[in-house]
């Protein structure tokens, strides 16, 4: 056990033991250790809050995610009426979240904002520290870890101590060389933007085709007004979405349509008594949620249940090439669709389809139909106070089944493009991860 640690005195940023023991980061040597508040001065260009007059408010990102706008409100629904000005390049940092990375640079469109007390708006000094760089180096993990060695308070209510944040030391090369590591990382992030904007593009280009193949377009909205008439053999469910009043799409379609529950059986699951260990500790059957219904094959679970956990509830286990269509769950969950790899049961928020007629419909076929109707199906349930899907209307949706090789030629475009978006996308992420990882070496050892 070490009961003594020395360290030199020109590294002291201040004389607290957390910080002294806590930040063993190691930075190259022929960079200078300056201290913050030589190049960051407070801004407190306050203001009281006049009723009439219409506001730009901040929010500032977790994990260097940066400064966004987040809201625009009048005044007279302000409560807190001392606020501060930002202006275009401060940098702006949060007293509660700065330890989890939640500070940037104001953007131009965020000149004029106004901030709480809550949050620290500084000037930076750019004869000494290139904005851009000080920016990437606040996203390091290096540099989240001495802002939570700045602050105080108990667990659930630290706030950074300005003075302690001023006072640390940070390596600080010449501004030339701040310069031309912001050019290397820009460099990379230019790449990559590019990458994404060709990704963007081919699933453009995917779904023109796809809407083309199904024979649908889509339409501007436009709210209509006055009484609306519709044809009764027209109507598929009572409710204003389904009369055709707010569609946005118009479908011609250029194959025959099939109900989905004539070309296969439609099954659900069930979700073991939580309260029971044996249905869940150690077991070997994958179960399937709806948060893991993301338009991809599943190969694996987050959990799975064991042969009693099966058989004391509604699960039931569905064969791989079995698809799986998310009935409800959070935000963008409804409607999604999975296709399994593995033999595996579900919860009951899953409808399954399996055992699919392949004579008449192939099952990739299948599976690009229903995450191209993705839209469409989420509005089956729009209506309803519970906007969720359930087996019946599952059953009764309509799909176009083309030809066996038309169906097959639709298939191999999709999955080729596919594969190229997501090797672009691949080729971003890590060109991205690349990049601040450079930069940090550059700067620490």
């Amino acid at each position: 056990m070490r009961y003594l640690k020395i360290i030199p005195h020109s590294f002291l940023a201040n004389w607290s033991v957390r910080y002294t023991l806590d930040n063993q980061f190691a930075f190259r040597p022929d960079f200078s250790l300056i201290r913050i508040g030589t190049f960051l001065k407070r801004s407190k260009n306050d203001i009281i809050i006049q009723d009439e007059a219409l506001y730009k408010r901040i929010t500032i990102r977790t994990n260097g995610k940066g400064v966004l706008l987040r809201d625009e409100e009048v005044g007279s629904n302000i409560g807190t009426k001392r606020q501060f000005l930002v202006s275009e390049g401060q940098f702006l940092i949060s007293k509660i979240d700065a330890r989890n990375g939640a500070m940037g640079i104001a953007p131009k469109e965020l000149d004029g904002a106004i901030i709480t007390a809550d949050f620290l708006a500084f000037d930076i000094d750019q004869t000494i520290a290139n904005p851009y760089f000080f920016w990437l180096l606040s996203i390091t993990k290096q540099f989240t870890a001495f802002c939570q060695s700045c602050s105080t308070g108990t667990t659930n209510r630290q706030r950074l101590d300005e003075q302690l944040f001023l006072d640390l030391k940070i390596p600080l090369p010449p501004l030339d060389t701040q310069k031309s590591l912001v050019a290397s990382y820009k460099s990379a992030l230019f790449e990559a933007d590019n990458k994404e904007t060709k990704g963007k593009q081919l699933e453009m280009e995917m779904e023109t085709y796809l809407n083309q193949f199904y024979g649908v377009t889509k339409n501007k909205y436009s709210q209509l007004k006055g009484l609306f008439f519709a044809e009764y053999k027209n109507i598929d469910r009572w409710g204003i979405d389904f009369a055709g009043l707010r569609s946005e799409w118009t479908i011609q379609p250029n194959f025959p349509l099939f109900r989905i529950g004539d070309i296969c059986k439609i099954g659900s699951g069930g979700t073991p008594n939580r309260g029971v260990k044996a249905y869940y500790e150690h077991g070997d059957i994958p179960w399937v949620k709806t948060t893991e219904v993301i338009n991809e094959i599943i190969t694996q679970t987050d959990e799975c249940i064991t042969q009693a956990g099966l058989e004391n509830s509604s699960a039931r286990v569905y064969p791989a090439g079995s698809l799986i269509i998310a009935m409800y769950g959070q935000g963008a969950t409804r409607g999604r669709t999975a296709k399994l790899g593995i033999d595996a049961a579900t919860n009951q928020a899953c409808a399954v389809l399996h055992d699919i007629t392949s004579n008449l419909i192939l099952t990739d076929y299948l599976w690009i139909t229903l995450m191209h109707e993705y839209n469409r199906l989420r509005e089956l349930a729009s209506g309803n106070n519970q906007p969720n899907l359930n087996a019946k209307m599952i059953y009764n949706y309509k799909i176009q089944i083309a030809d066996i090789i038309s169906q097959q030629n639709m298939i191999n475009y999709f999955f080729e493009k596919k594969n190229e978006i997501m090797s672009l996308y691949g080729e971003v992420n890590a060109l991205r991860t690349d990049a601040i990882m450079d930069f940090e070496s550059s700067i620490f050892l």
